[in-house]
């Protein structure tokens, strides 16, 4: 059994190494090998996790939601293309199967309670709750009530609703592994980023793990997230930004992932302890420029 926020291979979002999440969602365009490509590209630019989503295409859209017209690769309809976007069993079994194979997480966020019982199916580390359903209380109970901890993105919130949220999912005896500072917008401008909300929220939820959820353009505003206290980040990826599909333009390209990782790994090492102290590389040079031991 794993212990709040622990993974498979024994990790966790834990305060000393941020845990980045590479948000593949519906990129893959309907196509699993190119899912199974970005997630050998995720993996090779050291990220922890990838994340897809997943929906009950009926109980999500109505029917004429569904009915309306959309030009698309699958048809004319909005329906055909949402459909055809979806992954089923088969296609999460190769994704399962890769991830387990190369020494990456995988989870999703569901959309419907039909689909968070689709992914209890298998044995990911967390289910991602969407900015999108934190209004929907049966779902968030039906959520927490899966005992999988759950990563919680905070879009479309004010701080009043954020705690109603925090308090029905903790009533329904759920556990929220993260809590990450978001913006949904697509992508998101410079000043509605608010990066400052990651330390609002690590002071108003003392008890829990704060990260971020990121739509902007560039990897700045997420490695400034990491130096504000977020102890995960989560940005949409792209095998090709001019791809067709609703998120490429707000999502990073795998060489920009890799940067975007290598950043907040040096940031890491960078921010150090905050103890003031000399160092042994300091030594000969305070001896070299100092003439005077007076003080």
């Amino acid at each position: 059994m794993r212990q709040n926020g622990e993974t498979d291979q024994g990790q966790m979002i834990t305060d000393s190494s941020c845990y980045v999440i590479a948000e593949i969602g519906i990129n893959h365009n309907g196509d699993v090998d190119k899912a199974l490509e970005m997630i050998q590209a995720a993996r090779s630019a050291g990220c922890n996790a990838v994340k897809f989503q997943k929906r009950t295409i009926e109980v999500v859209y109505s029917p004429e939601e569904l009915a309306r017209p959309r030009e698309s690769v699958f048809g004319t309809t909005n329906g055909e293309q949402k459909r055809g976007l979806e992954f089923g069993k088969a296609e999460y079994d190769r994704v399962d199967a890769l991830c387990r194979e190369i020494g990456i997480e995988w989870f999703a966020s569901p959309w419907d309670e039909g689909s968070t019982d689709f992914l209890m199916g298998y044995d990911s580390p967390y289910l991602k709750v969407a900015s999108a359903m934190l209004t929907d209380k049966a779902f968030l109970e039906h959520c927490a009530r899966t005992g999988r901890p759950l990563l919680v993105s905070t879009g479309m919130s004010d701080l009043d609703l954020i705690r109603r949220v925090v308090a029905t999912i903790d009533a329904a005896g759920g556990t929220i592994a993260c809590l990450y500072h978001c913006t949904s917008t697509y992508p998101t401008k410079d000043g509605e980023i608010n990066l400052r909300g990651v330390q609002t929220l690590a002071a108003e939820f003392p008890d829990l793990k704060i990260g971020y959820s990121g739509h902007e353009t560039g990897l700045m505003p997420t490695v400034a997230a990491v130096a504000l206290g977020a102890v995960s980040v989560e940005r949409h990826v792209t095998l090709d930004r001019s791809d067709w599909g609703s998120d490429q333009a707000a999502s990073i390209e795998m060489n920009e992932l890799a940067d975007l990782v290598s950043d907040i790994r040096r940031l890491e090492v960078a921010l150090g302890d905050g103890t003031i102290r000399v160092y042994d590389d300091e030594k000969p040079i305070a001896e070299k420029l100092r003439r005077n031991q007076t003080v």
